[in-house]
């Protein structure tokens, strides 16, 4: 059984999914990751994670679940600096998250997860959600294929510090499991940003956050180490992804909040 897929009903169809059914959108990112990692990186890691995740829910019957198209095209501009990168500004990809969600509501869908594979979405995504849930009363949540760093995500190589942020083990290690034949080892190199280790306050995870592009870490565009990086570490994430992100979306399809029950929010600009 493949995962459901959206594009793929009718719009009767849709018009007949089950209420609390979860529609679920993978955001990539094509962009820069190295001389090692193809563009399509975070595209890739996030549509084979929200695509497996989908199945296993759908198999387990637990909750209804439909998959949207990716979205590829999505906030890289840290990453301008590079060839290979292709970026939306964040005012653009507001405006098109804003639709999609606005077209989904009027479709009769009222449940929405984003599933994000590149960290510049981050900030911008949860703006998103409070917008579709003000304005078109959606139920919105925003999940990772792996928690940033600067958003209390957990180190995934000692070797890194905690500051493998970009096309280092993690994702290094994921495409090595997912497109191993778009991996070029012989190109990684280490990368680790140590003198960030100075600082106690400011840097990835810890109390103070700073702007940054991928050209501030040098010339070759990934932060981390992806040296390290092997095919079964990348399964043995993806799986736990998988896992994760199934259990998010069961969870999505029955949550409620204690104003349920009560005057049910009406968007004053939901045309």
């Amino acid at each position: 059984m493949s995962a459901p897929r959206f594009a793929d009903l009718t719009w009767r169809e849709v018009e007949a999914l089950p209420v609390d059914t979860v529609a679920v959108l993978p955001l990539g990112a094509i962009e820069q990751h190295g001389p090692h990692l193809p563009v399509s990186t975070d595209l890739v890691t996030a549509s084979e994670t929200a695509a497996a995740a989908v199945e296993t829910v759908a198999r387990s019957g637990a909750a209804s679940v439909v998959l949207l198209e990716p979205l590829a095209y999505t906030k890289s501009d840290e990453h301008a600096g590079f060839p290979g990168t292709i970026w939306l500004s964040w005012d653009t990809l507001m405006r098109v998250l804003t639709d999609v969600g606005r077209s989904l509501a009027a479709s009769g869908i009222t449940r929405l997860v984003f599933v994000n594979g590149h960290g510049g979405n981050s900030a911008l995504g949860q703006v998103a959600n409070r917008e579709l849930r003000r304005r078109f009363g959606l139920r919105t949540f925003f999940a990772h294929v792996a928690t940033p760093r600067d958003q209390g995500g957990v180190p995934t190589s000692g070797d890194e510090h905690g500051l493998g942020v970009h096309g280092g083990h993690a994702e290094t290690s994921l495409m090595l499991h997912l497109r191993p034949e778009l991996v070029h080892m012989d190109l990684a190199e280490r990368r680790v940003p140590e003198g960030l280790l100075a600082y106690e306050q400011i840097g990835f995870g810890r109390a103070t956050s700073f702007g940054w592009l991928s050209s501030d870490f040098g010339p070759d565009g990934h932060v981390g180490d992806p040296t390290t990086a092997t095919a079964q570490a990348g399964k043995e994430a993806f799986e736990h992804a998988v896992e994760q992100l199934a259990r998010t979306l069961v969870e999505a399809a029955r949550f409620t909040t204690p104003a349920d029950g009560a005057t049910a929010l009406v968007a004053r600009d939901r045309a």
